[in-house]
C-alpha cells in the first residue's frame, strides 16, 4: 500500500466519523500536491473548496478562503515535500487563515512530513 492509498483511507475514516456527527465538511489543498487532494475529493464525493494562495511583492504568502467555512470542519491537505520550508509555511498560513475565517475545527492532513 503506497502513501496515497494510506492517506486516502485515513481521510475517509475521519470523513465518515465527522459525517456521522452531521457537521459541515470542507476540503482544501495547498500547492504541494494537488493530485492527492483531487483523489481524496473524488473518493469522498466532496468538492475541493476554493482557496486563493498568492504572494505579496516581498515574497510573503497570502491565503484567502473563497468558500464559506464558518462553523465548518476544515481539512487542509498539504504534504511537506520539497521545498519543505515553503510547504510547511504555506500550511501554517492556511491554518491561521482558516481559524480567522471562523472554522469550527481545522485538521491538517500531512501525508509526508519532510523533517
Amino acid at each position: 500500500m503506497n502513501i496515497y492509498s494510506r492517506t486516502i483511507l485515513n481521510f475517509i475514516f475521519w470523513f465518515l466519523f465527522m459525517l456521522s456527527w452531521g457537521e459541515k465538511i470542507c476540503i482544501f489543498s495547498g500547492n504541494a500536491n494537488r493530485p492527492l487532494a483531487d483523489a481524496i475529493s473524488s473518493e469522498t464525493g466532496i468538492e475541493l473548496g476554493d482557496i486563493e494562495i498568492s504572494r505579496f511583492p516581498d515574497g510573503e504568502l497570502f491565503v484567502k478562503f473563497l468558500s464559506n467555512i464558518i462553523g465548518a470542519d476544515v481539512f487542509l491537505i498539504q504534504p511537506t515535500c520539497s521545498p519543505p520550508n515553503e510547504t510547511i509555511m504555506e500550511l501554517l498560513i492556511m491554518l491561521d487563515a482558516a481559524k480567522r475565517a471562523s472554522a469550527a475545527r481545522v485538521t491538517a492532513v500531512i501525508p509526508y512530513f519532510g523533517y
